[in-house]
């Protein structure tokens, strides 16, 4: 079996000129990565750095002007492979109410299944777990325009879940959120991860939710800049800084601290690891 469930190859994509504009705007400028199956990654980036655009080539939203990019294996040009596509990586976008398309949650969660032609017996059966596994279940008979943010959005990861994808791209999930919601839906992102061993890919630009994944990609002008696990990715604060991010508060603390010649860790990204480094400093 293919150990990578998604695969970019020299993935280029431009937008077809403007009015007023000579040529067509280049978003993506040869990106290679490789998603491994099971796997957690944040993608990080500011706005205009082309990682909601690699995100929508990760289920066939968009195609490659050029390069390739292989979900499963399959050629997402190819328009036989694009319904197993669509089965293989579900997306989750940044407005929930986007995606709500029924007056009750668990109407809303069943509709994919149902347009797949699922038997009604084994709709049930998914609606009943995709609620469950993202701790919606109480609210399956509730109007989702009567919910929060953060439970619509929990929604919407639960449509996507009732469809079984191995994989599931999240485009800046929490954009419209509330700390209450954001911290909800990560915790949610979290455990389908590491106890359904889903494979998750969460675009962001918070610093602080891309630290929470195993693998970070940094993008920036089209291009992949950093790839690694978060710990070694933010160590790098004047690269950060020179493509215009941030580094978690708890890095540029300790960041700071070194510029005044302290001897601390960098790779303290947690509040408690951040505050055991300066217990240390301060208890040699």
């Amino acid at each position: 079996m293919n150990q990578s469930i998604i695969q970019t190859q020299q993935l280029q994509f431009s937008y077809p000129a403007n009015e007023g504009e000579n040529a067509p705007k280049t978003v993506l400028n040869g990106v290679d990565l490789s998603i491994e199956r099971g796997s957690f990654t944040a993608v990080l980036g500011h706005n205009g750095s082309g990682k909601s655009t690699l995100a929508k080539h990760m289920n066939a939203i968009l195609l490659p002007s050029g390069g390739k990019v292989y979900v499963d294996g399959m050629d997402t040009v190819r328009e036989e492979t694009l319904l197993q596509i669509r089965k293989t990586v579900g997306m989750v976008f940044q407005n929930p109410d986007n995606q709500i398309v029924a007056n009750v949650v668990e109407e809303d969660v069943a509709f994919a299944p149902e347009n797949l032609g699922v038997p009604p017996e084994e709709i049930r059966r998914r609606v009943d777990d995709a609620l469950k596994a993202v701790n919606m279940y109480q609210y399956r008979e509730h109007a989702p325009h009567l919910l929060s943010g953060g439970q619509k959005q929990r929604i919407a990861i639960a449509g996507v879940i009732a469809m079984q994808p191995e994989c599931i791209v999240l485009d800046e999930p929490t954009a419209m959120l509330d700390p209450i919601g954001r911290a909800d839906v990560l915790r949610t992102i979290k455990t389908l991860n590491r106890e359904r061993g889903v494979t998750v890919v969460l675009i962001t630009h918070h610093m602080d939710e891309a630290a929470q994944a195993d693998r970070l990609v940094v993008m920036t002008q089209g291009k992949i800049i950093a790839d690694g696990p978060p710990k070694q990715v933010f160590q790098d604060v004047e690269g950060l800084k020179a493509v215009g991010l941030t580094v978690p508060h708890t890095v540029e603390l300790l960041w700071q601290l070194r510029q005044e010649g302290l001897d601390v860790p960098l790779d303290a990204l947690s509040d408690e690891e951040c505050a055991q480094a300066l217990f240390h400093l301060m208890h040699p």
